[in-house]
């Protein structure tokens, strides 16, 4: 058993705690209060850190860490160009993954690993295309889940996938991950597979995620099967044949007439939600991971934040992919957050977005995304500029001037942060 204590403990579920400390034993939190109270009752070793904040490790709720080198590739396969629409970028994802070789994605996944766990990243929400990299992720270490992509529009094909789906879900290799699945979007699965994946899902009880509303492009598509997903990328991926009658409806309206909307789905992104599409998801219990700087990005707009906080719709946080972002890093994004929408989150609400909050959409509350009794040890130790208070002043200057100074996992310091 081990003690780690510091000037301030922000256990993120309950208050800060001033002189605080945790006690870690076999990789878990078994005890938290103040370093007094724990050096009373423990007769171990202790890593102190004056000066500085533990807080848990960070839970990125929406990655693809397969498109890590994504800016690279651009380049090198000679399709760098600048989308003018989501839909071009779309088409340019899909041509540059093309023409990847197996060397190319494992170097790219381990990359995305890497950078994550650099910026105090513990636990993912990764969307996983191919599953023959899983390997990969059940050595990093990380913590998180695995949400294996479904797509397609191809009645055999779907078929088959779902059976591929439920072999890997039964046989998951991951560590320290868990699985998930991914219906990818509502224009790019078929109604039939939207459902046998919600059906696979209840038979091995483990949770969905789904981009939705991400562009004007599916609103224009789902209202009356036109614009630039039916002219354009439906043609590309050779689905003109499964080009759907007009639905007069919104993408989440159809979702929910499919009856594949509850708590056991998250949505990200969610930008181009009707006051009525929002409301349909707080009845639903869907919450919803926010990607500011993706959207910002890919100008595709920005996510209606004050209505869904509002409505009380769980938020979480998440990078996506270097594909629409700058970085992993979701300092980046916590701060990029307060900064697009003033006086709509506090620091504190922002930090619980990028870690319980982000726990919670990904079915991992119980382990991960606070500290407390039971839990993994993955803990980051932040320098602070200088003494703090216990209130929201203290969240302030852990995200705006907070110095990472080591990220454990399971009550190990990794190798880049192993104290002298």
């Amino acid at each position: 058993m081990e003690l780690y204590a510091a000037s301030y403990l922000v256990p993120i579920s309950s208050p800060p705690v001033a002189g605080g400390a945790l006690a870690v034993d076999n990789g878990r939190i078994v005890d938290t209060g103040t370093f007094a109270e724990l050096r009373a009752r423990y007769g171990c070793p202790v890593h102190d850190f004056p000066g500085c904040t533990i807080l848990p490790g960070l839970v990125n709720a929406h990655t693809h860490l397969e498109l890590t080198h994504f800016p690279s590739w651009k380049i090198r396969k000679g399709i760098d160009y600048s989308p003018r629409t989501y839909v071009d970028w779309i088409i340019q994802v899909i041509k540059i993954r093309r023409a990847l070789t197996r060397q190319e994605q494992e170097l790219s996944v381990r990359e995305g690993l890497r950078i994550c766990l650099e910026a105090g990243t513990t636990s993912i929400g990764e969307i996983l295309t191919d599953r023959s990299l899983l390997p990969l992720y059940a050595d990093s270490g990380l913590g998180g889940r695995l949400f294996l992509e479904a797509i397609g529009h191809d009645p055999v094909r779907s078929a088959e996938l779902i059976s591929e789906l439920g072999a890997a879900v039964a046989s998951f290799p991951a560590g320290d991950l868990l699985p998930g699945l991914s219906p990818h979007a509502p224009h790019t699965v078929s109604e039939q597979l939207h459902q046998n994946v919600r059906r696979l899902a209840e038979e091995y009880n483990v949770p969905r995620i789904i981009h939705l509303a991400e562009s004007r492009e599916e609103s224009d598509f789902f209202f009356d099967s036109t614009g630039k997903i039916a002219e354009l990328l439906y043609s590309h991926v050779r689905w003109e044949s499964y080009l759907p009658a007009p639905r007069r409806a919104t993408a989440t309206a159809w979702l929910d007439g499919l009856g594949v909307l509850n708590g056991a789905i998250s949505a990200v992104h969610c930008v181009h939600l009707t006051p009525s599409d929002a409301e349909t998801l707080a009845k639903r219990g869907v919450g919803i991971v926010l990607c500011p700087r993706s959207n910002e990005k890919l100008a595709v707009g920005r996510a209606p934040v004050a209505y869904l906080k509002k409505l009380g719709i769980p938020l979480a946080l998440g990078t996506d992919s270097l594909a629409s972002n700058d970085s992993l890093s979701l300092w980046d994004e916590m701060r990029y957050l307060l900064d697009l929408f003033p006086g709509v989150f506090t620091p504190s609400e922002a930090l619980a977005m990028a870690t319980i909050g982000s726990a919670r959409q990904l079915a991992l509350a119980d382990r991960v995304g606070s500290i407390e009794k039971g839990k993994r040890a993955d803990l980051l130790v932040m320098k602070l500029p200088g003494p703090q208070s216990t209130g929201e002043g203290l969240h302030e200057a852990v995200i705006g001037s907070g110095e990472l100074l080591h990220v454990i996992l399971s009550g190990r310091f990794t190798d880049r942060t192993e104290p002298r």
